[in-house]
């Protein structure tokens, strides 16, 4: 049995957690966990974070059409399900969160998308599929939970086959973020450091990858975050009374609230990052 780092078991044990099991599918319809993109300040996590998937769809093109693809931190596997319906491919949502993953199979029997979309329990530090094997790699908003982002990419690197796309996006810290100052997030996060654009850049193009495109949504970070805060707020009593703790649901304000600073600081970074395998 794989053995995951302290990273992927406190990530793991959190996604567990019925209290961020009913926070995430509450506030995004059991669907996606990801950063959206915003129209407006006004719009809906839910159709914001739609938007993101489509649009990294349409960053791919016809390269997604009929192809193989790894979803890496899928989630509620709602990307999955959207490239497989939309794009004829094959996909499978790699998922450490055993509770995110039973929902995700219920939406793929659902939806009849059993045949095309496979949820698999595991971690992108050890990738349970053979050399080569994927045309496209996908990851949203889940690298920053791996104490060891190389390994990740090692693993990456390893499955893709060769002429074959990795696109991602990931919280990141700016490439000239002052030492110290992203301590609040990286305590709520429970690491020691955050990926960086040029981190991602440098880290692919020695592992054989040309980086195609850095879509830079920085400016969607204290949105995206300030929205998920002001959306709590306004539902608090709600959520209070569906099976959510408070203790959740306070620290989940400061945590929220450290995001939105860092990020209107210009300490952050987070955009649509695309890479091809040579």
């Amino acid at each position: 049995m794989t053995q995951y780092s302290q990273a992927v078991r406190t990530a793991q044990a959190y996604y567990n957690s019925d209290d961020a099991e009913n926070f995430y599918s509450r506030l995004w319809g059991g669907e996606d966990i990801h950063i959206g993109l915003y129209g407006s300040d006004s719009e809906a996590v839910v159709d914001a974070s739609h938007r993101t998937v489509e649009h990294m769809c349409d960053l791919l093109g016809p390269a997604l059409d009929g192809a193989t693809v790894l979803d890496i931190g899928g989630g509620y596997g709602g990307s999955a399900r959207y490239i497989a319906q939309h794009h004829n491919a094959d996909v499978v949502s790699l998922n450490l969160s055993e509770v995110q993953n039973e929902r995700a199979r219920r939406k793929n029997a659902e939806r009849g998308l059993d045949q095309r979309v496979s949820i698999v329990d595991g971690d992108f530090e050890n990738i349970p599929f053979d050399e080569g094997h994927f045309d496209i790699v996908w990851s949203q908003d889940a690298m920053l939970h791996s104490g060891n982002r190389e390994r990740v990419l090692d693993e990456v690197a390893r499955v893709l086959k060769a002429g074959g796309t990795f696109i991602f996006t990931d919280p990141m810290q700016a490439d000239d973020c002052p030492d110290g100052v992203l301590q609040p997030v990286l305590d709520r996060i429970q690491l020691e450091t955050m990926g960086s654009p040029d981190f991602y850049t440098q880290a692919l193009q020695q592992r054989g990858f040309t980086r195609r495109e850095f879509e830079d949504h920085t400016g969607q970070i204290p949105r995206h975050y300030g929205g998920i805060h002001d959306t709590l707020v306004e539902r608090e009593a709600e959520l209070r009374d569906s099976a959510i703790s408070n203790a959740y649901i306070t620290n989940m304000k400061k945590g929220l609230q450290h995001w939105v600073d860092a990020g209107k600081a210009g300490h952050l970074a987070w955009g649509i990052m695309v890479f091809d395998k040579n």
